[in-house]
């Protein structure tokens, strides 16, 4: 059964769809949206060789003109020369504004692809086919692209939304456990956000989220893509609701920073970022010490980590002073209140926020 979220943003309107074994459905999906026929599907070469060749055989048998183009696998390579390693592609194999991109693999190729188009000419259309349960309920949806530079997380990049997103949950039974673990801290931020029985639910079904039972995963992405997408079409900017979804991010982008993009996955990083959040919002008066026991119980029981790698404050302060939530020196951190809500929480002085939590 495929199951459709729509994105609503008037024009830019665009379909999720969520389900199993439906790669070989790609090509006739695009043709419904009137996708261009030359295509470069982006990937990395594990998923290329896992699933290239099906999506490049769905793209063949609707008649489109597939290429393959495969960059380095990994966060480190979310870069700008490797983006220039994606033009320099697309400009050798004649690429021209009647042309369309394929991101199919996870965060990084999202990411990546979906800058790509959204700057290679001015703008070219594309479509996310994420591959990892991270990018399936999070960066595959809401049309933040980016690459990152080396002293901080995605602080190149654009708003652009795709034209469909393919979310296949068949592609999960390749992944690391620790992959699937990371993805998952995604999923336990849009409870935290935005819905307490959901947060419960998953207490409940722990061992079916980790052992990858099917209509526990499908139930999951479709509730935390149907969060996401109804927030992003409020706010697709980030000038409000839409900051509720960096709860845990600003402190996780800073643990990436500092260990070295890719030695922490996002999804860890964001872990013990929200058991961070928790505990200041603890000391606001937000929420109780039994929200962070149960917050932070749940991420243990996914095989999260909880705990920030030791850096001193003064790393940590001057990794978050250049996070993208940073405007005229103030930071705003998202709080949560108790469990299923958030507030944004403007901080003057970051050292005095953070000093009584590490």
């Amino acid at each position: 059964m495929l199951h459709e979220i729509k994105v609503s943003l008037a024009d830019r309107s665009y379909p999720l769809f969520i389900g199993s074994n439906h790669l070989s459905s790609l090509g006739s999906e695009l043709k419904k949206i009137n996708f261009p026929p030359n295509i470069a599907i982006i990937s990395n070469p594990t998923v290329d060789v896992l699933y290239g060749q099906a999506v490049f055989d769905s793209l063949v048998s609707s008649g489109y003109h597939p290429v393959r183009f495969n960059v380095a696998d990994g966060e480190e390579y979310k870069s700008l020369p490797t983006l220039e390693l994606i033009y320099n592609f697309l400009l050798e194999n004649h690429f021209d504004r009647g042309c369309g991109l394929i991101a199919l693999g996870g965060g990084v190729v999202g990411d990546m692809a979906g800058f790509a188009a959204a700057t290679f000419l001015r703008g070219i259309p594309y479509v996310q086919i994420p591959t990892t349960l991270l990018s399936q309920v999070d960066s595959s949806v809401g049309g933040k692209t980016a690459v990152n530079h080396p002293l901080g997380k995605n602080l190149i990049g654009a708003f652009y939304q795709p034209e469909l997103v393919l979310i296949d949950i068949d592609v999960l039974k390749t992944l690391d456990p620790r992959e699937v673990s990371a993805g998952l801290a995604e999923v336990v931020k849009y409870g935290v956000i935005h819905d307490a029985d959901f947060f419960k639910w998953m207490e409940d079904n722990v061992d079916k989220l980790t052992g990858r039972d099917p209509e526990a995963l499908i139930y999951a992405i479709k509730k935390s893509c149907q969060i996401k997408s109804d927030i992003v079409a409020v706010d697709e900017r980030e000038g409000s609701i839409r900051a509720f979804l960096n709860f845990g991010h600003t402190f996780g982008h800073a643990i990436e920073n500092l260990s070295g993009y890719g030695q922490w996955k996002h999804g860890e990083a964001v872990a013990a970022g929200m058991v961070v959040a928790a505990k200041i919002s603890v000391k606001q008066g937000l929420c109780s010490q039994e929200h962070v026991d149960r917050i932070r119980s749940l991420l243990q029981s996914l095989g999260l980590p909880t705990d920030p790698p030791e850096f001193s404050l003064d790393e940590y302060i001057v990794s978050m002073q250049r996070d993208k939530k940073v405007k005229q020196g103030h930071l705003t951190l998202v709080l949560n209140r108790g469990i299923g809500e958030v507030v944004l929480h403007k901080v003057d002085d970051i050292a005095s926020v953070f000093s009584s939590i590490l």
